[in-house]
């Protein structure tokens, strides 16, 4: 019979034994497609072992439940907490609590790093490490209504209990081959608290925006700034408040009332009237007020007009091969766009640091500078030094 714990005291009881263990796996339900914030439905939580009381689920929607003894787990040092998959379910955690568990150890960056291809499903991971199977059908229902039908609280619960035999396996092949500094590298975005803040004034660099105009780029910073603190303040998804092809009309048309407003295709009915079409206004009128000194201009992409595209196509080799040695994704080392970016002469990418340039980026300096060659070795690719005169 699934536990589900509905009080904060049941709560607290079952996070004191988690205190005592090595490792916590957890997982979340949630909605968020009526909201800007993600609205916490259920709490997956399992500690190592096989007994049922290993294994339970947290109603955050109990009214007798708080979940603040589930924020001092995930703030105690010598709890390692275990996810696939996290970012989703740490900001949901930031939002909320203002936590970002630590240690953490996310089983799908660390699936990357021995061999198991490029953001690798949790459901792939449950039938080559677990050997078992999920029941997939309770994925999209309505995680707030209540009760839980049993199924949803046997699929929920899956969601932690194979995480353990995950968690346990990738641990111990990373110990084995001395990789486990490689996901500590990954895992700092994910523990960066920053990283699940979302400022209104930098929200505009998420537009696809096809203008250099200083001013229409103005007016789309304080269109887009206003969106997102309207969003948030009403906790409604920003797309409710005004589409990105609609802010764009607006940017483009500059409307200077209301009734300006109202002549525009692409606006939604709520954003003709009251205060969604006042705000929309003032933003433009800001935008317009800018002075051409602090008018944005578009992130400038990288000069390539230097690129060689043989030199790309080796590193293409290059990162090839070094993918297959190392049992790690060739996307997770470097991207198609590096590989052009140093074929233009940039060397500071992602792919020089840490130890993607251990695996690749030291050999691919060598062969920028002449330092190495390739050369096939019966079905592999290798690298030969070049003897200098």
């Amino acid at each position: 019979m699934t536990q589900t714990l509905t009080t904060t005291d049941a709560l607290a009881a079952f996070c004191a034994r988690a205190a005592d263990a090595p490792y916590v796996t957890v997982d979340t339900e949630f909605l968020r497609e009526r909201t800007y914030f993600a609205q916490l439905c259920l709490v997956q939580l399992a500690l190592p072992g096989e007994d049922d009381s290993d294994a339970v689920l947290v109603d955050p929607l109990s009214d007798s439940l708080s979940l603040d003894p589930l924020y001092a787990l995930f703030r105690d040092p010598g709890v390692v907490k275990v996810f696939h998959a996290a970012r989703q379910d740490l900001e949901i955690f930031h939002v909320e609590g203002g936590v970002v568990p630590a240690p953490l150890f996310d089983t799908q960056v660390a699936a990357m790093v021995c061999g198991f291809g490029d953001q690798v499903g949790y459901e792939t991971l449950v039938r080559r490490i677990a050997r078992a199977a999920l029941d997939k059908s309770s994925r999209f229902t309505d995680w707030s209504r209540r009760p839980l039908s049993e199924a949803q609280k046997t699929y929920a619960l899956a969601d932690v209990t194979h995480l353990r035999q995950i968690y346990e396996y990738l641990k111990a092949e990373l110990d084995r081959s001395g990789r486990t500094r490689w996901v500590d590298e990954e895992l700092a975005s994910l523990t960066d608290a920053s990283s699940y803040v979302v400022d209104p004034d930098t929200a505009w660099l998420r537009l696809k925006l096809r203008t250099s105009s200083g001013k229409t780029l103005a007016i789309a910073r304080e269109l887009a700034a206003f969106r997102e603190r309207h969003a948030q303040a009403r906790n409604v998804p920003r797309n409710r408040v005004l589409k990105d092809d609609a802010l764009m009309e607006v940017a483009s048309t500059k409307p200077k009332t209301v009734a300006d407003l109202g002549k525009s295709r692409l606006l939604l009915r709520e954003a003709r009237k009251g205060d969604i079409a006042e705000g929309l206004v003032a933003a433009v009128q800001k935008g317009l007020a800018t002075p051409p000194e602090d008018q944005p201009k578009l992130p400038k992409g990288r000069d390539r007009s230097n690129l060689n595209p043989a030199l790309a196509d080796l590193l293409r080799v290059l990162l090839k091969a070094k993918a297959e040695t190392s049992g790690v994704a060739a996307k997770l080392i470097a991207s198609s766009s590096d590989l052009d970016d140093i074929a233009s002469g940039y060397v500071d990418g992602i792919w020089a640091t840490g130890w993607r340039r251990e695996v690749f980026g030291e050999d691919a300096l060598k062969l920028l500078n002449g330092d190495i060659a390739l050369s096939a070795d019966g079905p592999r690719v290798v690298t030969v030094p070049v003897a200098r005169d």
